[in-house]
């Protein structure tokens, strides 16, 4: 990568525009984040490096972030679909395969949102975001498969309820590179 397109991607990561049917104002941020895939050394990290090299899918985890309007400040809350053990090898073969793995929706505390990777997306539909999303993971199936039910499937649905925002992911690949 250039110079020039790194700094642009850097900078774009700050902003995006929101599609016209977003809610503004009022509800909570929505934040959509997205980390490089790691495995654990051994097995699961060649299997992930030979995918990667293979290009058989761009390896990235998605998460989703809110950050509370309350005049207080408050910690970010992250949200985020993965596998039970994700350093495992048999996660990494089953996934590799195409198989579904037992999966869980995390949630944790970030002191700030991150200033790389991370675009804000809109304001929630309610007043409680946090509300909506422990609504919306009590019905959240957690068997993972990746590419058919897995991060970027539940970070797409979560936003879409969270905002209104629909296909979130393919937007933010297609318009960072991502």
């Amino acid at each position: 990568m250039t110079v020039v397109n790194k700094q642009r991607k850097e900078m774009a990561s700050q902003f995006f525009i929101p599609s016209a049917n977003v809610t503004s104002g009022g509800g909570d941020a929505v934040y959509v984040a997205t980390v490089p895939l790691r495995a654990t050394g051994g097995p699961p990290q060649l299997i992930m490096s030979m995918a990667y090299s293979l290009n058989i899918w761009n390896l990235q985890h998605f998460m989703v972030l809110i950050k509370p309007s309350s005049s207080i400040p408050q910690e970010v809350i992250v949200f985020d679909f993965q596998p039970v053990n994700p350093e495992s090898a048999e996660a990494a073969v089953s996934i590799i395969s195409g198989k579904s793995v037992p999966g869980v929706v995390m949630q944790r505390k970030l002191k700030n949102i991150p200033k790389q990777r991370c675009w804000m997306v809109g304001s929630s539909k309610g007043e409680n975001a946090m509300e909506m999303a422990i609504e919306f993971n009590s019905s959240w199936e957690t068997d993972l498969r990746v590419g058919f039910h897995d991060c970027r499937q539940y970070t797409n649905e979560l936003v879409q309820h969270l905002t209104g925002e629909i296909q979130i992911v393919e937007r933010l690949t297609r318009s960072y590179s991502i």
